[in-house]
């Protein structure tokens, strides 16, 4: 299920973060979950009105650097801080197969698809590795929470696997037989 853009009826825009790729992750190093954090997170569920404006100035900050969709399960980490889910087609595992030579979108042909420039930021940062992680299919029950507190509560940890499949599916040719 593709989900629009909150609040404009439009369909997602790729965005070309507005801070560098090397600052997010050094700032990601800062916001690693650790006990404080955890006592945080479980103090803002417990607390509804304060959870509310966390997850409100949660969506503002990273509305307006990562044109951020509010998934709940965060993917900014693994993909060069560029959020899959400004992809109008949400594409939590790469680009579709509509992105044009020179990498711009099939749906906005006159912006980056957002996965080119996920490419490009991990790449730069040494992060290329991260992008081969499978990322699971979404919860759409998190749309709107808060994803610091969900990662803070450790909630996120399964969000990804190295796993792809191929090691364990049997090879075909061609024709489609085994081989």
């Amino acid at each position: 299920m593709t989900r629009r853009a909150p609040g404009t009826g439009q369909w997602p825009k790729p965005t070309v973060p507005s801070t560098s790729a090397r600052a997010m992750y050094r700032l990601h190093r800062v916001l690693e979950p650790n006990r404080a954090y955890a006592r945080l997170a479980g103090w803002l569920e417990s607390h509804p009105r304060a959870y509310r404006a966390f997850t409100r100035a949660e969506e503002e900050v990273k509305g307006r650097t990562f044109n951020c969709q509010m998934c709940g399960q965060c993917a900014l980490p693994a993909t060069g801080y560029a959020c899959p889910m400004s992809c109008p087609k949400q594409l939590r595992n790469g680009p579709c197969g509509g992105v044009s030579p020179d990498g711009m979108c099939e749906v906005y042909p006159d912006e980056r698809c957002v996965w080119v420039v996920a490419y490009e930021r991990a790449e730069q940062e040494g992060h290329d590795s991260d992008l081969t992680m499978l990322q699971r299919p979404i919860d759409h029950r998190q749309w709107g929470r808060s994803s610091w507190v969900n990662y803070w509560q450790g909630r996120d940890e399964r969000l990804w696997t190295s796993d792809d499949g191929p090691a364990s599916s049997p090879r075909v040719c061609a024709d489609g037989d085994p081989v």
